[in-house]
Formats: C-alpha cells, structure tokens, sequence
C-alpha cells in the first residue's frame, strides 16, 4: 500500500481552521494538526482545538507556545487595550503583528519535519477583519519564502500552501463545514470568549461568524455568555 500524502494544517479551534482541517482530509491528507499558545486572551479557542482535531481525524495534533504578548500592540495580546466592539475604520487593534508569519513558519519547520508536501491555513480575504496578512499576496509570497527556505525546496521538492477559504465567504464557509462533518459548536471565535468557551456576541469575530450563519439559513450554535 502507498504512504498516503501527509499536510501540516494550523489550527486555532475556531470555525475557519476547522473548516480547513476538514478540507484537508477530505483531500486525502493524513493531517498533522499545529496550533499555537500565542498569548491570546483566553485559552478558549486552544481547548476546542483539541476537540476538533480528534473529530475531524488528525493523526496528530501539536501545540507550540510563543509569548506574543510580549511583543504586544494588538487587543488579542494586550489585556490593556479593550477589544473594539463595533466597526472600525482602517486595520483594527485586534491585528496581531508578525502572527500569521511566525505561524507558518512553525507550521513550515513542521512540514518538512513530517515530509509533508502541503500546508493548509483557513485566511479568507472576503468575511474578515482586513488584516494584511490574510490576504493572496502574503501568502503567494510565504510560498515563495518556503521555496528558498528549506531542504525540501532547494532540493527539488515544494511546499504548497494552501488557502482553500481564501475566496469564499463565511456563509460558504460554513456549508462547505458542514458538508465535511465539522460540529461548528466545538469551536470557538470570539475575541474575548470566557474560560468555558462562551462568545461574546460583540466583537468583529462574532459578528462575522452571527452574520455567516444567519447568511447559510443555519442555526446559529454558538454558545454566547448571558448577559
């Protein structure tokens, strides 16, 4: 029998990175799941990773801390900037810098460790938040950086990252879930959820997702804190 092919997928337990995990295996992956304790608010959205990446079949499933909250400059790393509960113009405070690039790079030392040819991240660039580092751009040019960056690449070999919720929005994004078994009730998205997982129903993150089910003709089953 053949090895089946093996992709590093980031997983943060909320409802995209679920969603791309699902994507994976449904592509025919053996997935190594890989999140990251990056100093965010609350460890919430970690503990439904684990629950997600044992549904949805991982073969394995890593979790890497780094202290970006030392870095800080986001709502999402620094307990002393209130996480913004309505629009606001330009990139919001809740853009954490430098994170999706250190994610894939952890992700990308991984892959070649594991001798994984993909690697799956759930950015999306049309229901989101306008963070710059979810858009084509960055990612066509992380590609780019792995190529030059590792064994695998100067060796012949490529890493190709992919972004199958780039184009689609969260009301897509949801379907496609559902379709490929993801129970969206594990997972968690809020900002500013509490320690058992509750969302806020405040924040951009929640309003998103809110608006994605009510778009999909889905129940909404987010567990939000009473208030």
């Amino acid at each position: 029998m053949s090895t089946p092919r093996s992709a590093v997928v980031l997983l943060s337990g909320g409802l995209d990175s679920a969603t791309a995990l699902a994507i994976a295996r449904a592509d025919g992956y053996r997935c190594h799941a890989l999140s990251v304790a990056y100093g965010q608010r609350h460890s919430a959205e970690l503990d439904a990773s684990v629950k997600v990446a044992r549904r949805l079949g991982a073969a394995s499933h890593r979790l890497i801390q780094v202290n970006l909250d030392l870095i800080g400059g986001s709502a999402l790393t620094d307990r002393a900037i209130a996480v913004p509960e309505g629009a606001t113009p330009g990139i919001p405070i809740t853009y954490v810098p430098a994170r999706n690039t250190l994610f894939l790079s952890l992700a990308m030392g991984l892959a070649e460790v594991q001798g994984a040819e993909a690697l799956y991240i759930g950015v999306n660039a049309v229901d989101y938040s306008g963070y710059p580092d979810c858009r084509p751009e960055f990612i066509a040019a992380f590609e780019k950086v792995a190529q030059l960056a590792t064994r695998a690449g100067v060796e012949g070999g490529r890493l190709k990252i992919e972004t199958p919720l780039i184009s689609l929005s969260k009301a897509e994004i949801i379907r496609r879930g559902l379709a490929l078994g993801v129970d969206f009730a594990e997972t968690v998205s809020c900002y500013q959820a509490d320690a058992e997982g509750h969302a806020c129903g405040r924040c951009d993150s929640c309003r998103l997702r809110r608006d994605g089910f009510a778009a999909a003709g889905v129940a909404d089953p987010t567990r939000y804190a009473v208030t």
